[in-house]
C-alpha cells in the first residue's frame, strides 16, 4: 500500500515514519512538506478559502501519484482536510488526530489537550464529542524551541505544561512532533497519555487491510 503523508511542519516527519516502521513496516510512504502552511495560518489568524484550495491541490497531487490513502499530520487544518476527504471519497483521507480522538474518548471524559502550536487549540476542540470535557493547554515556546533544533527545551516545556493537566483522566498530545515526549509527560503528570502517530497508523492499516 502506498500512503501519502502531508506535513505542514517538518518536525512531524520523523515521529510518523517511526510509527510506520514499528507498526506497518511494509507500507510504502511518500512525504509531501509545505512548511509555509503553518506560517501562513499563523499570519492570517484563521483558515481561508485560499488555504482550502491549497489543501485540495495537495490532495489532487497525492491521488495522481497512485496513493491508496492520505494522512495529514498537521492538526490545525481540520476543515481543509475534510474538504480533501470529500473530494477523494472513498479513498481514506485521515485528519491527523482522528484516530487518537476515537481512542481517547473511550478512555476518559475529562481530557487534557496539550498543544505546542496555538492554532491547534482553535481548530481541534471541535473534533471532540460535545460530551467530553476538554481542558486545552499550550506548551508556550515549545514549537519555537523545536524550530531552533532544541529538542531538550521543547520536551521540558511540554512536560512542564502537562503538570497543569494532572486532574484530567488522560492527556492527548496534539502535535505529531510531541510524541517523543509522551513517556516524560506521563511521568510528570501521572496521567495516561495518547499520541497521534501510532493511532493513525493503526487506523489506516485496519482500513486498507480490512
Amino acid at each position: 500500500m502506498r500512503i501519502t503523508l502531508i506535513h505542514a511542519l517538518k518536525h512531524s516527519i520523523v515521529p510518523i515514519e517511526a510509527s510506520f516502521a514499528k507498526l506497518w513496516p511494509d507500507a510504502r510512504l511518500m512525504n509531501l512538506l509545505d512548511d509555509s502552511l503553518s506560517a501562513d495560518l499563523a499570519r492570517d489568524g484563521g483558515l481561508t478559502e485560499a488555504m482550502t484550495e491549497r489543501f485540495l491541490q495537495l490532495g489532487r497531487y497525492a491521488a495522481g501519484t497512485g496513493s491508496d490513502a492520505i494522512l495529514f499530520t498537521c492538526s490545525a487544518f481540520g476543515p481543509c482536510i475534510e474538504a480533501v476527504a470529500r473530494a477523494h471519497a472513498p479513498m481514506p483521507v485521515l485528519k491527523p488526530n482522528e484516530a487518537m480522538i476515537e481512542q481517547a474518548v473511550t478512555r476518559g471524559r475529562k481530557i487534557g489537550l496539550l498543544s505546542s502550536f496555538p492554532p491547534t487549540l482553535v481548530s481541534m476542540p471541535r473534533e471532540f464529542p460535545a460530551s467530553i470535557e476538554l481542558v486545552p493547554k499550550l506548551a508556550d515556546g515549545a514549537m519555537a524551541a523545536l524550530d531552533r533544533g532544541d529538542r531538550a527545551t521543547h520536551d521540558r516545556l511540554v512536560v512542564e505544561a502537562s503538570k497543569d493537566l494532572r486532574d484530567c483522566d488522560l492527556i492527548a498530545l496534539a502535535q505529531y512532533s510531541m510524541a517523543p515526549a509522551a513517556e516524560m509527560v506521563a511521568q510528570a503528570s501521572g496521567c495516561p497519555v495518547v499520541t497521534t502517530p501510532d493511532s493513525a497508523v493503526l487506523k489506516l492499516k485496519a482500513m486498507l487491510r480490512g
